[in-house]
């Protein structure tokens, strides 16, 4: 005889957070060198802190976008982890839309 309250093993691993944040291979995976998209983005953060000309900021904002976009996609398409992709499919919709509301 069966029983009838069986659990699905797809609700256990969503709520495991063993699930979330090791890769296939189970290993914990937050940060992963060398990441040359959030190195970029990174700098440029710190070059926009600087007293920089117009034209300077745009193209340092412009990089600096473009830098997270680059990350956030990779993310979403290649994350080692479920938290991964999840965070890269947040940052990637952050982006679009402070690039779209401007």
């Amino acid at each position: 005889m069966t029983s009838s309250s069986t659990v699905d093993p797809v609700s256990v691993r969503l709520t495991s957070a063993s699930w979330w944040f090791r890769s296939s291979d189970g290993r914990l995976t937050l940060w992963q060198l060398p990441n040359p998209a959030l190195c970029v983005w990174l700098v440029t953060l710190v070059l926009g802190r600087f007293d920089l000309s117009a034209a300077h900021t745009t193209a340092v904002n412009g990089v600096r976008h473009g830098a997270l976009l680059v990350w956030a996609l990779d993310e979403v398409v290649r994350g080692a982890s479920p938290f991964r992709r999840l965070l890269g499919a947040v940052v990637l919709a952050a982006q679009l839309a402070s690039l779209v509301l401007g």
